[in-house]
């Protein structure tokens, strides 16, 4: 598990691909009447980037920033960090409600009315309860935990950056030459690493 962040370089073409999965087992039964049962409580997220151009001249050696990055978390083997620049910050979400007892709360973000965990923090966040900024509590891995638990009722939201932490769906790059120094990389895929 490595804490490096893909390189955020200049010849990222459009269409950049972005897709939820989820796991599902259908049952069918002899009448037709199916069972449905979700294996997982939240979506995969698999992404596919495409470079039209990577330059690998010694002045920029975007191309070789590309390949060191992949061969340094040997292809699929290692998982590291994804910001994406759609979904990579939360202002003012809430994330729990306090009862007097509780101290222990896990980060999460809203995206289109589905709540799922934040697990990888760019930085610390700023925490509130019941609007008013909070500096006592502990965070590790999106797991914060207060000091002191928030009164029964207490509105507890927070706003902050965070990472995906992701891997590469393969073990090999597909890099074209189109001119000297100048290359294209017609797909990467990665896809969360929920380990």
């Amino acid at each position: 598990m490595s804490n490096r962040i893909l390189p955020a370089l200049p010849g990222l073409s459009w269409n950049v691909t972005r897709r939820p999965t989820w796991n599902t087992r259908i049952h069918t039964a002899v009448t037709g009447r199916e069972a449905r049962f979700r294996r997982w409580s939240y979506p995969k997220w698999s992404y596919r980037l495409s470079y039209e151009v990577l330059r690998a001249n010694a002045a920029l050696a975007e191309l070789q920033q590309l390949v060191g990055f992949f061969n340094s978390h040997g292809g699929s083997a290692e998982s590291w960090l994804y910001e994406d620049p759609n979904d990579r910050q939360v202002t003012a979400q809430a994330f729990g409600q306090g009862d007097g007892t509780r101290k222990a709360w896990q980060l999460v973000r809203a995206y289109g009315g589905y709540t799922e965990p934040v697990f990888e923090l760019d930085g610390v966040p700023t925490v509130f309860i019941n609007g008013a900024q909070q500096t006592s509590f502990s965070l590790v891995n999106g797991l914060l935990t207060f000091a002191t638990a928030p009164a029964a009722g207490a509105a507890l939201t927070w706003t902050g950056r965070y990472f995906w932490r992701v891997r590469f769906l393969q073990d090999q790059l597909e890099l074209n030459e189109f001119m000297r120094q100048l290359f294209e990389l017609k797909s990467m895929e990665f896809i969360t690493d929920r380990t």
